[in-house]
């Protein structure tokens, strides 16, 4: 398990049908959402439900990569 303290990274992915899933790259954890605002909600949620019986990290990163493709005519 994660120390308490440490910061828990997510790998964000803009899904191509809209929404996001967020993966956590520290442990274990995996949650998605149909907007970001509902995803930063969830991601809380998932990290509060699995350290739900001991001290959780101090930070969450969520880290998104754009990723577009722009055709020239």
């Amino acid at each position: 398990m994660n120390k308490a303290g440490t910061e828990l990274v997510f790998d964000v992915v803009q899904d191509p049908d809209g929404g996001y899933t967020a993966n956590c790259l520290n442990e274990d954890i995996f949650t998605e959402a149909d907007s970001w605002d509902e995803l930063r909600s969830n991601v809380k949620d998932a990290v509060a439900a699995f350290y739900f019986d001991s001290p959780s990290p101090r930070a969450i990163r969520l880290h998104l990569v754009r990723d577009e493709l722009l055709t020239l005519a």
